[in-house]
């Protein structure tokens, strides 16, 4: 295939977007759609490779795979090496211990699956995990290997016209899917692959079905597809959902751009655009580790300047010195292709990644305290008491606790009201305790959680007027949660919220004997044992600390006029004296995170909820 100028251009606007929006978001909201400009490359390259391998056929799978390995692991395993190096001097037991397997799971192009079960790509606890970045090339070696073993097994039983339309539909079919998935799972579709192959696939599309156009029109194309692309950047958020529908937006730009083949085009083939094409893989791999550092050691401002800058130098280097070191890919007998280096790459760091995992990050590295806090803090990370759903109302999940009477309770709200199910559940009390609960949600109307449907509690008066309740338990937490905009846009949601909340009282008190409502706990990074371990921070906030994070809550409170003949409970008169511990005196944390109590600690200390009881 001939250089494309274009191509190699595209693949600066794509990682610069991406490198931008990790040091600074409100540089470009959207940018993290340069991956999947990325995708729709890559899609278009690899259909090349193998379409005119099977027309010629000549085209091998064991080579192709070869070729892509002596491509993508050798940088990405001395990214590998490094960090595991760094770490080994410089980060917590637990973080240590977390690279492990994240290398592992990287360098074996597993870390999507890795990743999406442990939290979202926009969590804050993102920004500490090192090599999150290589879900993407995960999600690439992934199409890789199914996309060419697809294609020859269709040669043998259909045409190659055929072949291209079944690619065309199946990237219809791809996008149709992705959209639905976006919707009704968010939480996988941003790192699956059965959510991105159509990007690649539409690249797929580009090559097989070229257009041939006028110069002029090429032009225009090429500025359509540029806009499509920046647009993206600009007017999409993390709080969009994604991939979904909106994905569109830089995949077509991509496809248009690829489409005008504009090699000579000021826009794409300049010196700068060129470079930084070239360097765009190193850039991509180099850059994250850099934003992580500067959130790990809370550095000022003036890194993120730094942090651009060596990003371009390391991925320069790294291209120079590493990329473009020639392996040997010309194999001719099955069993040769296992002496391709990358292989050994492969195994050598993945097992380096999973050893640091089993040994705990090589806990005996450290003093006997300071062991045992680490432990018991991997320990709490994760540790969560609320089961699944065992009842349905009308199709809304609840958690039953089954009483002895015929009396009911309804616990409805966001996870602190879960956190409290430990408890409830060891009482025993003679209540049927109905559990209606979304996380990361709030009972308000207008309240909108980008990532899933807040349904399961806001549509609340037709399962209380179903039911029945002799008592319902609220709690006011989430009411400050994903508030977006200006300081007035987020002033205005909090009044908006507040109101809502305020029928919302007055409906449950006009449809139940009591109600209560339980104010935040204590909350804090503090808590948080990742956090405690990494920042080595005290076993306590103070009483003030406490009050100040619920300000918001505390200003609502006077707001709500129908908080007359609710019984309003604060935790932190009950879980604080003049500090709040956050662990016991053997380092046993009381939190999972900074603002969720462990079941074990919520059995012990939520006797605050006894009077609900009586």
């Amino acid at each position: 295939m001939k250089f494309r100028s274009d191509i190699n251009g595209l693949r600066a606007i794509a990682v610069i977007a991406v490198v931008l929006f990790h040091f600074n978001a409100s540089w470009m909201p959207g940018g993290f759609a340069g991956v999947d400009v990325f995708f729709v490359i890559s899609g278009f390259l690899m259909t090349g490779i193998i379409f005119r391998g099977i027309e010629q056929e000549s085209f091998s799978i064991l080579k192709f795979y070869v070729a892509r390995a002596n491509r993508i692991i050798p940088a990405l395993a001395v990214l590998c090496s490094v960090l595991l190096v760094f770490g080994w001097f410089y980060l917590s037991l637990i973080d240590y211990k977390a690279l492990g397997i994240h290398v592992g799971s990287s360098i074996g192009f597993l870390s999507n699956i890795i990743y999406w079960r442990e939290s979202g790509y926009f969590d804050t606890a993102s920004q500490g995990k090192w090599l999150l970045h290589t879900w993407s090339l995960s999600v690439e070696w992934q199409f890789y290997i199914i996309y060419p073993l697809i294609l020859v097994a269709s040669r043998k039983i259909m045409s190659v016209n055929m072949m291209k339309k079944m690619i065309l539909l199946g990237t219809i079919l791809g996008f149709m899917l992705c959209v639905i998935v976006t919707y009704q799972w968010p939480s996988s579709s941003y790192y699956m692959l059965h959510t991105r192959a159509w990007e690649m696939m539409l690249g797929g599309v580009a090559y097989l079905y070229p257009w041939n156009l006028e110069d002029k029109k090429k032009k225009l194309l090429e500025w359509v597809g540029l806009a499509l692309i920046l647009s993206s950047y600009i007017f999409i958020s993390k709080e969009s959902f994604w991939p979904g529908y909106l994905a569109m937006l830089p995949v077509l730009g991509t496809f248009i751009i690829i489409q005008a083949q504009r090699n000579d085009s000021l826009i794409t083939n300049n010196i700068i655009a060129q470079n930084l094409g070239a360097w765009s893989y190193s850039i991509y791999l180099w850059h994250w580790p850099l934003v992580v550092a500067i959130y790990y050691y809370s550095l000022s401002e003036v890194f993120i300047y730094l942090g651009l800058t060596l990003s371009i130098f390391l991925g320069f280097l790294s291209h120079k010195y590493i990329e473009k070191v020639k392996f040997r890919d010309n194999f001719v007998n099955i069993s040769d292709h296992f002496k391709a280096k990358p292989v050994y790459m492969v195994l050598f760091i993945g097992a380096l990644g999973s050893i640091t995992f089993v040994n705990n990050g090589f806990d005996s590295r450290f003093s006997g305290d300071e062991q045992l806090k680490s432990k018991n803090a991997m320990a709490a990370i994760g540790d969560w008491g609320y089961p699944s759903p065992n009842f349905e109302v009308d199709n809304y999940k609840i958690r039953l606790i089954r009483g002895s009477s015929d009396k009911n309770i309804l616990f409805i709200g966001s996870s602190h009201i879960e956190h409290t199910y430990p408890y409830v559940k060891a009482l025993g009390s003679e209540y049927n305790v109905y559990y209606l609960t979304m996380g990361g949600c709030f009972v308000s109307p207008s309240f909108f959680n980008p990532k899933w449907s807040c349904e399961n509690i806001q549509n609340y008066k037709e399962i209380i007027k179903k039911i029945g309740f002799d008592k319902i338990v609220t709690s006011i937490y989430f009411l400050d949660g994903y508030l977006s905009g200006t300081e007035k846009d987020r002033s205005d949601q909090i009044d908006s919220r507040t109101l809502e909340y305020n029928d919302f009282l007055h409906f449950a008190k006009n449809n139940s004997h009591k109600v209560f409502m339980i104010l935040g706990e204590p909350q804090g990074s503090a808590f948080a044992p990742q956090l405690s371990i990494r920042n080595s921070l005290n076993d306590f906030i103070t009483l003030k600390e406490a009050r100040e994070s619920y300000k918001t809550h505390y200003d609502a409170l006077n707001k709500l006029n129908e908080v007359n003949g609710v019984v309003v409970i604060d935790p932190i008169d009950y879980l604080c004296d003049e500090v709040c511990m956050t662990m016991d005196s053997n380092f046993n944390y009381y939190y999972k995170d900074s603002n969720h109590m462990r079941p074990w600690y919520a059995e012990k200390a939520l006797g605050y909820l006894d009077g609900i009881f009586k």
